[in-house]
């Protein structure tokens, strides 16, 4: 191990931190010529530029971008082992970059944001709201919560917060145009709104009454990677879809949307949050899945 590996590390984070040179120099107790003669060796000994930095303006390189990430990691964690060593109860702090996607976020995590912001208030939080399927490694994400009938095998650890039923769901005026199906096998006649972020989107599947398979390749005239477009999609009457309960508001309750083959059963969709690993856990990683886990518990649909 080379003895200078983590020379100037605790800058670039600082820096990154603190918008500036200067205001990371007035934090650190340095001039500003010693943070950038640092910030120059770093960059030296990586072989890449970690920041593009004009009289005006600082910004990550896309390489800065990952290596800030981690390095911000290993400050987090020397941090909470320092107060290890000292008797201290490790206290959460440091970013903490979570994925989720966009529907149950809104509906199930926004709610409770505030009061986990409160309780832990050295959290800096990096949510990202997005339904497509993240690498947590690669993309640099502390926590994913994932929504699937089925989660991958993974050499990360998962913990199941909630189960989900999967409902058919069409508005009246689309039904009153093209007909109600009455089994699956209909659904072929029909127009369905699909969700292109599954694997195989056309391919719909439900059980009868004995616990048989059902499958039908359904058309899919529009396909939408964004559940909040194709419930509203389904709500102006443009065709069927298939979704988890959990993306729902009022639409049942208001009329806007009605349960189809209720007597066919359909996958659960469980809902997961994924992270690296249950050994040397971060405080702030486990603050969010604990305090989440037990909120959600009480919620579940």
């Amino acid at each position: 191990m080379q003895s200078n590996l983590l020379d100037g590390v605790a800058v670039f984070v600082e820096v990154v931190n603190s918008g500036s040179f200067t205001h990371a120099a007035a934090k650190l107790g340095h001039s500003t010529s010693h943070i950038s003669k640092e910030i120059n060796k770093l960059e030296e000994r990586v072989g890449v530029r970690l920041l593009h930095r004009t009289t005006r303006t600082l910004r990550l390189s896309p390489e800065g971008e990952i290596y800030y990430q981690k390095c911000s990691q290993i400050i987090d964690d020397v941090l909470e082992a320092e107060e290890a060593v000292a008797g201290k109860q490790g206290k959460p702090r440091g970013v903490l970059r979570v994925s989720c996607p966009v529907a149950f976020g809104i509906s199930k995590i926004q709610p409770f944001l505030g009061e986990y912001l409160s309780k832990f208030s050295e959290i800096e939080l990096d949510i990202d709201l997005n339904d497509r399927k993240v690498d947590l490694i690669s993309d640099g994400f502390d926590v994913v919560i994932r929504a699937t009938p089925q989660l991958e095998d993974s050499t990360m650890v998962s913990r199941k917060i909630m189960d989900s039923a999967s409902l058919t769901l069409a508005a009246p005026s689309y039904l009153s145009k093209h007909g109600v199906p009455q089994t699956p096998d209909d659904l072929e006649k029909h127009k369905v709104i699909n969700y292109s972020n599954l694997k195989n989107p056309n391919l719909w599947s439900y059980y009868d009454e004995n616990g048989e398979l059902i499958e039908v390749r359904v058309d899919g005239r529009t396909k939408c990677n964004n559940s909040e477009m194709i419930l509203a999609l389904a709500t102006a009457g443009q065709g069927i879809v298939r979704m988890p309960e959990f993306n729902l508001g009022n639409q049942l309750k208001d009329g806007q949307l009605q349960v189809l083959l209720e007597q066919y059963g359909q996958k659960t969709v469980g809902v997961y949050m994924v992270y690296p690993s249950r050994k040397h856990m971060s405080s702030k990683v486990r603050s969010f899945i604990d305090f989440f886990v037990e909120k959600l518990s009480k919620t579940r649909p």
